[in-house]
């Protein structure tokens, strides 16, 4: 009984490519099995493109306009959005079946979003208003990681008495609304910007240090912490160097998921008159002021509210994208 010696082409991939399989056992990043995951995941990549194009125009938006967020030109007052050349959209100057722009004589001008009752444009106090929510945003991430990562880390990895302590103070922060704390600010502090920052720096990174602790009790007992006991590293290149990294997945999500949270919570408390204050614009106080002319100029409130829910919508798809992308057994 004789024997064939096996050739190179007796064995193969079945429906794979020769670059799809070097690339599949070639050794790479877990960064980029993380990109190929998070791509097949098409609503993630949709909010991501959308998170894109808003965070574009928020920066060339006011700029493009040719008006100021602050300039009152009383004139101009309540007039309905008009594009050249998107008539056909419905950007025609047209309001109630009247032709605004023609009945008050400006053939010579045309405002992208319309104005508002002091006439100042909306398309750009639209596009300023994404811009302090999205500074707010990202100011809560920073919050988390600088914050909220590190009390986290420290709580888990002693343990005993420190985490003990440590947990408590943030079960009292945790009681405390945003809103007694941003109302509380606002004696030692002026209403605005500055008291919804401080609002999160106080209470924002709580979310992120529980997570944090969570991890940290996972993976503190792993024989590569062991191991570096052993050789003698100090604690903090034992929490910073070794265990951290190991829950760099987890961090982003969650850094992701507390974004919309900032967004939605800054448009709430400009909303109701104690965030950021006139001229000054954010979407929370573009919805305020469009909420109380709704019913006669439905335009002033649709565009903030549109790019608002845009905003938390697609962070929310780009947090879930990632999340299955960093652990894809958890997609189901």
């Amino acid at each position: 009984m004789s024997v064939t010696a096996a050739r190179q082409d007796d064995f193969c991939f079945a429906g794979r490519s020769e670059q799809q399989r070097d690339r599949t056992y070639a050794p790479g990043s877990s960064l980029q099995d993380v990109w190929l995951n998070f791509r097949k995941n098409k609503g993630a990549v949709t909010g991501m493109v959308i998170i894109c194009v808003i965070v574009f125009f928020a920066i060339i938006g006011p700029m493009i306009s040719g008006h100021t967020y602050r300039e009152i030109q009383i004139q101009y007052q309540d007039l309905p959005p008009k594009i050249k050349g998107l008539e056909w959209l419905g950007f025609n100057g047209m309001l109630n079946g009247h032709d605004v722009y023609a009945e008050k004589g400006f053939d010579d001008v045309a405002f992208w979003f319309g104005t508002d009752v002091q006439g100042r444009d909306l398309f750009t106090r639209v596009w300023e208003g994404t811009r302090i929510s999205l500074l707010v945003a990202f100011t809560a991430v920073f919050f988390d990681l600088f914050i909220g990562l590190s009390y986290g880390l420290i709580s888990g990895y002693f343990g005993g008495r420190v985490d003990m302590v440590m947990q408590r103070i943030i079960e009292i922060l945790s009681g405390i609304p945003n809103l007694v704390v941003v109302t509380l600010l606002q004696l030692v502090l002026p209403p605005g910007l500055i008291s919804i920052i401080f609002a999160l720096m106080i209470t924002g990174w709580i979310g992120m240090a529980r997570i944090a602790r969570a991890e940290m009790l996972k993976l503190k007992e792993s024989e590569y912490v062991l191991a570096s006991r052993t050789l003698g590293e100090k604690n903090r290149a034992i929490i910073f160097r070794e265990i951290m990294p190991n829950m760099f997945g987890q961090v982003i999500v969650m850094s992701m998921f507390s974004i919309p949270g900032a967004i939605f919570s800054e448009a709430f408390l400009s909303f109701i008159g104690i965030g950021v204050q006139a001229p000054m614009a954010s979407l929370g106080t573009l919805i305020s002021d469009g909420y109380k002319s709704f019913t006669i100029y439905p335009y002033q409130i649709f565009f903030p509210i549109v790019i608002l829910v845009a905003l938390v919508l697609s962070f929310n798809l780009m947090a879930d994208g990632l999340r299955d992308a960093f652990d894809p057994s958890q997609r189901h």
